[in-house]
């Protein structure tokens, strides 16, 4: 009898452990299957379903209606039900990448619950995938040394609260008296201080190129760039907030007036070289604009700029910022100091596209020298890995 006991006491505590990790319900099907070919088949049960698409970065892009026009948006393509309900579709083969994902069933946008690999893009959340090879195994966890991110709190008084960044340390930092150089990497709008990691793969990014010799060991510091904001929504006091790209102060100049703040931390806080020679700033959008601004409004503080797929001119609204004044002369102090690199990156497709062609001309104009790359694609974070793979080895050389 005691044996018994035992034994149902056990089995209702391995029960109840069960219940308390939510592991009821683990779906069966495999999806996606990434195929020895490199094409990816998708799998979804619905057998009272009229309709289930794929939609995502990986299928060529459609036109979409939105509040600011229309845009190339992510493809679909439809998925076939066999005679058991589940719906199935296999892609043409596939380049390396990371990819991402949502299923429609019947108009409604929903998550493969058979692939537990997501990202929240502002508001938005995807499944994600990789193909590997090439940037595939540039975004994929290797075995190779690893180095450290942390989230750390500092203040800022010229904002009046107390602001969250990301840092990167690469592998090693912790156990040598190394000083390093340090690239300011910067987000877009409606992203956060979780940005570059979780989207960009930053992370993996720095640990794989630097185990291959093509990028210098580096600390990254990806702050948060919305000036209103202490952290990312749902890491603050604020709770649960829902996550939005309606946020005051992201362009306005408070960002860029408080940067300096940014810096004086982490060189307070970490063995960084500081000096302009080993400091890079770059960003997406919002963030490229922030970096073309912080760069030219600190000339003697970067030696390395990058820009994708930026946002040049701001949007006024209400009271000028100094910041964004006399813009043509801070351009020329900027680059009578000669930074080491300007590189400008941006998508065939971008919304953005004419805005940094018309930037380009002004600093052909000038005679001032930058690097230019463009890409196929539009205003996606596919091109921003790939520009991240592409700029940071050229840096601190």
């Amino acid at each position: 009898m005691k044996k018994i006991l035992t034994l149902m006491t056990s089995a209702s505590l391995a029960l109840g452990a069960l219940a308390q990790q939510a592991i009821w319900g683990v779906p069966q099907l495999i999806s996606p299957e990434v195929n020895a070919d490199n094409t990816v088949t998708f799998r979804f049960a619905a057998p009272n379903a009229q309709e289930v698409k794929v939609t995502g970065d990986f299928l060529p892009t459609e036109k979409i209606q939105t509040p600011f026009g229309e845009f190339d948006g992510p493809g679909s393509a439809a998925l076939t039900k066999n005679d058991q309900g589940v719906w199935e579709y296999t892609s043409p083969v596939l380049a390396p990448e990371l990819y991402s994902y949502s299923i429609l069933v019947d108009g409604l946008k929903v998550n493969d619950p058979s692939n537990v690999y997501q990202i929240r893009d502002t508001g938005t959340v995807t499944n994600i995938f990789i193909v590997k090879g090439g940037g595939g195994d540039t975004y994929s966890v290797n075995d190779v040394p690893h180095g450290t991110v942390s989230k750390m709190w500092y203040h800022s008084p010229t904002l009046g609260m107390d602001r969250r960044l990301t840092v990167y340390t690469p592998a090693g930092y912790e156990s040598s008296d190394q000083s390093y150089p340090v690239l300011y990497l910067l987000h877009g709008m409606g992203g956060d201080e979780n940005a570059w990691t979780e989207l960009g793969r930053a992370a993996q990014i720095l640990d794989n190129l630097i185990a291959q010799g093509k990028a210098e060991p580096m600390i990254v510091v990806m702050p948060n760039g919305n000036a209103a904001m202490q952290a990312a929504p749902g890491e603050t006091s604020q709770g649960l907030v829902p996550p939005t790209t309606a946020l005051p102060k992201t362009m306005d100049g408070s960002f860029e007036t408080h940067f300096p703040e940014v810096v004086s931390f982490i060189d307070t806080n970490f063995r960084t070289k500081p000096d302009k020679a080993h400091r890079a700033i770059a960003g997406l959008s919002m963030g490229g604009f922030h970096s073309l601004h912080i760069s030219k409004q600190y000339p003697d503080m970067y030696d390395y700029v990058g820009l994708f797929s930026a946002a040049i001119l701001p949007q006024q609204q209400g009271e000028p910022s100094p910041i964004y004044e006399n813009f043509d002369e801070k351009l020329a102090a900027q680059f009578a100091q000669a930074p080491k690199l300007y590189w400008i990156a941006i998508g065939e497709k971008d919304f953005l596209y004419q805005a940094n062609a018309d930037y380009r001309k002004l600093l052909d104009s000038k005679g001032y020298p930058y690097i230019y790359r463009e890409s196929p694609d539009g205003h996606i974070w596919k091109n921003w890995r790939i520009y991240l793979t592409e700029f940071t080895p050229m840096l601190f050389k």
